[in-house]
């Protein structure tokens, strides 16, 4: 990876960083890194068909096209293609990155079960991590366990999202509690706060009504 260039990168200068990447990949089209990086900056601007296309143009050029496929996988994942994305995970070896992205896949699959064997086998708990296995929780019907494990994402690392859902598990058992959290939901952004209340229409209903709103 190119240090000077990702820290251009995190710096906010992404049309900049992304412009250098191309300019490298023109003057060395078999170095893999350019592709990897340019690749992964893609990604995380949601240009997921744009990654996709530079990375199979990379396939015909570099030594070891393997080492593409994670970066290919997470594209296909953006798109939606669930099935095709886990098959070319299942062709690589299983890392930090990989099992992260199966649980990924499984939890959008609606297999839960699945989804959990993975988040729960990632040596590397970070904040990522815990918001998904606290999804996946949830999305068992297991509001204790979510509840407990949304709690261990850092008060300041906690987004709108998850101070919502710590809001969802507590409602019926604490509401009082379940409120200051949607209110940090709401002071941190407004327009997922809004969306929230709609996605869990009966939670919504429930919460105007406690606030004396219509």
């Amino acid at each position: 990876m190119d240090k000077k260039i990702a820290n251009l990168y995190d710096a906010g200068n992404v049309d900049k960083a992304i412009h250098l990447l191309i300019e490298k990949i023109n003057k060395h089209p078999q170095d893999i890194e350019n592709y990897l990086q340019l690749s992964t900056y893609l990604i995380e601007q949601n240009a997921a068909d744009q990654a996709l296309e530079l990375l199979e143009k990379a396939r015909g050029l570099v030594k070891h096209p393997e080492d593409l496929t994670y970066n290919i996988a997470v594209c296909y994942y953006m798109q939606g293609d669930f099935a095709k994305s886990l098959t070319l995970l299942s062709s690589i070896a299983d890392d930090e990155e990989t099992m992260y992205q199966k649980a990924l896949i499984f939890m959008k699959l609606g297999q839960y079960q699945k989804a959990l064997a993975y988040a729960l086998t990632l040596k590397n708990q970070d904040e990522r991590t815990l918001e998904l296995i606290g999804d996946i929780w949830l999305s068992l019907g297991d509001l204790k366990s979510a509840n407990q494990t949304y709690k261990k994402v850092s008060e300041d690392q906690r987004n709108a999202k998850v101070n919502f859902l710590l809001g969802l598990t507590l409602f019926d058992t604490d509401p009082d509690e379940a409120e200051k959290y949607f209110k940090l939901s709401k002071n941190q952004d407004p327009k997922y706060f809004a969306q929230a209340q709609k996605q869990y229409n009966a939670v919504a209903k429930l919460i105007r009504g406690k606030n004396g709103r219509n």
